[in-house]
C-alpha cells in the first residue's frame, strides 16, 4: 500500500463548459496526466474547487477519474467537509465509486481545537473502511493540526498518511521522529518548497505545477528517488518561476488559465 503513495501526484483542475462540468475534455486530461507520468490522481481538490461543487459534480468527478485510471494510477478523491457528516457520505461515496484512498481536508471556518480536529477525523475513520490521508492547510482552514494530534490520529486504523500545505519545511523531520519509526507517508501541498520538504522525510507531492508540467514534476521525482540530488535541484529551479506564477492570482484561476 505506502510504495503506492510518492512520487508527484496531482490535484486535478476541473474544467467546465457553459456551467457545466466538461467530461469529455476532463477524461482527456486525466488520460494525458497518466501518460505523462503522474504517480497519482487527487480529484476534487482545492485545486478542483471543491468547495464550490455541489455533490453530484462531486461525485461525477470522483467517477470520471476512477474510470479513466482504471488501476493504472492510484486515485485519491477529496472528500472533506467542514461538516463531518458530510465528509462521512462523500468519503463512502469515494469507496463505492472505486477509489482507492482519500483526501481529507482540515475543517475550515469552524475552527476547532486540536480534539476537535481529531473527533472529526476518528468519526470519518471509524465510518469508512478506505485509507485516509488529513490535509493540513492553514492559510485556507485557519486551523492547523499538531504534530501531537498527527500521531494520535495516525495509531487509527485507516488514516495512514498527510498533505501538507503548511509550508514549513522542517515539519516532516518533526513528525518522523514523533512517530519514532511508524509508517506514516507525507506529502507536501506546496510546489515551491517541495525540495526541502523531500530532504526532510517527505515522500512526494500533490501538486497544482502538476497541472501544466506534469512530465517535469514527475522527472524531479524519479531523480530525487534516484539520488541524483544535484539535477533534482537544478529541475527545481528551472520550475521555481512557474510555481510561483501559478499563485499570483487565487488558485485555482492561474494554473486554468495555464492549462
Amino acid at each position: 500500500m505506502i510504495d503506492i503513495y510518492k512520487g508527484s501526484f496531482v490535484a486535478l483542475i476541473t474544467p467546465f463548459l457553459n456551467g457545466e462540468i466538461d467530461e469529455v475534455a476532463f477524461q482527456k486530461f486525466v488520460d494525458w496526466q497518466i501518460s505523462q507520468g503522474t504517480n497519482g490522481l487527487v480529484p476534487c481538490g482545492t485545486t478542483g474547487e471543491s468547495p464550490t461543487l455541489n455533490h453530484d459534480e462531486h461525485k461525477r468527478l470522483i467517477d470520471l477519474t476512477v474510470e479513466v485510471s482504471n488501476n493504472r494510477v492510484p486515485v485519491m478523491a477529496g472528500t472533506g467537509s467542514n461538516s463531518t457528516e458530510e465528509a462521512i457520505n462523500l468519503t463512502k461515496y469515494a469507496k463505492i465509486a472505486g477509489a482507492d484512498s482519500a483526501l481529507i481536508v482540515m475543517p475550515y471556518y469552524n475552527k476547532p481545537t486540536q480534539q476537535g480536529m481529531y473527533e472529526h477525523f476518528k468519526a470519518i475513520n471509524d465510518a469508512v473502511e478506505l485509507p485516509l490521508f488529513i490535509y493540513n492547510i492553514p492559510g485556507r482552514s485557519v486551523v492547523d493540526m499538531s504534530i501531537e494530534t498527527m500521531v494520535k490520529l495516525s495509531k487509527l486504523s485507516n488514516i495512514i498518511g498527510v498533505k501538507d500545505a503548511s509550508n514549513d519545511p522542517v515539519r516532516p523531520t518533526l513528525l518522523r521522529n514523533a512517530l519514532d519509526g511508524t509508517n506514516f507517508i507525507q506529502f507536501s501541498g506546496e510546489d515551491p518548497s517541495q525540495l526541502p520538504f523531500m530532504a526532510s522525510g517527505g515522500d512526494g507531492i500533490i501538486s497544482v505545477t502538476g497541472n501544466v508540467a506534469p512530465n517535469l514534476m514527475a522527472e524531479f521525482h524519479l531523480l530525487w528517488n534516484s539520488e541524483k540530488l544535484v539535477e533534482a535541484r537544478s529541475l527545481q529551479e528551472k520550475l521555481m518561476q512557474l510555481h510561483t506564477s501559478l499563485f499570483l492570482e487565487t488558485s485555482p484561476g492561474p494554473v486554468k488559465y495555464a492549462a
